[in-house]
């Protein structure tokens, strides 16, 4: 749980971006080094997936751009908008460029795409693509999945869009498989407004598309065993979650969680096969905030 108010650092070295947070949020760090999925409070949903054909921007190639490690990508939008719309028009003014590196400890290159969205139902994807960033604005847009690019995402599902889902669905774990049963299971379900089924509905959907625990395809990171699920209620501003590792499902009630200015930095963890149940609102500790990786480190 962040307060805001927060000072931060886009910790990507000479030219980082600052910015103060407005809003507060409720993150999943991974690693302890990145924020990967989560909701401010005002309703808007940040989520990372792996995009192996991502490529960044070169750095410092201009004066008047400001730089931001990929591990805090997700967090600088969730403590700077409240809208997709916002999010994107800031994005679009080319004022701010994200950088990545190796994830520490390891071998591999940080290479992401960013989904949000909003209480109001809008959505958009962010994806670097050959240096630059790559914006997909619609309300149409419910569904990401790691590779391909989401421009080519959108090609595939137009071909499958033809053949009834009711009859065959590609089936495999790879992404555009994943893509496209997502995407027909999210518009087959019935829309409801009972919160409780509503919830229930979309955790049935993303467990579909999830990859089965302790599955994994050598030199291909986006095919790897799903370790966690989150579904968001912007409207009644919850956050609910579940690990891949352990039975339950629960949940962080935003109305009883204190975001001023005052309010301390908390942890609620679940690296260690930690089990939780119901609302976990009241779980959370107090912590020092983890330190973001920088690039270069």
């Amino acid at each position: 749980m962040f307060p805001k108010g927060i000072k931060r650092n886009g910790q990507a070295g000479k030219n980082s971006v600052e910015w103060t947070s407005k809003y507060g949020s409720v993150v999943t760090a991974a690693w302890d080094i990145a924020t990967s999925d989560g909701m401010n409070e005002k309703g808007l949903v940040a989520n990372l997936l792996w995009l192996v054909e991502s490529k960044y921007p070169e750095p410092y190639n201009s004066g008047n751009v400001k730089y931001l490690a990929i591990s805090l990508w997700a967090q600088f939008v969730l403590d700077n908008f409240a809208t997709v719309s916002e999010a994107v028009e800031y994005f679009k003014k080319g004022e701010v460029e994200v950088l990545t590196d190796f994830i520490a400890g390891t071998e591999e290159y940080g290479t992401m795409h960013l989904s949000l969205s909003d209480a109001t139902g809008d959505n958009a994807i962010f994806e670097y693509i050959n240096g630059k960033l790559d914006i997909h604005h619609s309300k149409d847009y419910t569904v990401m999945t790691n590779s391909p690019p989401f421009k080519e995402q959108l090609t595939l599902y137009s071909y499958w869009k033809n053949i009834p889902g009711t009859i065959m669905l590609p089936g495999t774990n790879k992404a555009p498989d994943r893509f496209v049963r997502g995407t027909f299971y999210i518009n087959a379900i019935p829309k409801t407004d009972e919160t409780r089924l509503a919830i229930s509905s979309v955790f049935s959907v993303i467990r579909n598309i999830s990859v089965p625990l302790g599955f994994t395809t050598p030199n291909e990171p986006n095919i790897s065993s799903t370790r966690w699920r989150s579904v968001s209620d912007q409207k009644n501003l919850v956050y609910y979650f579940e690990t891949a590792t352990t039975p339950n499902t629960f949940w962080v009630d935003f109305s009883k969680i204190d975001f001023s200015e005052t309010a301390n930095v908390k942890k609620l963890s679940a690296d260690n096969n930690q089990t939780y149940a119901g609302d976990a609102s009241g779980l959370f500790i107090n912590t020092d905030a983890f330190k973001f990786q920088s690039v270069g480190e």
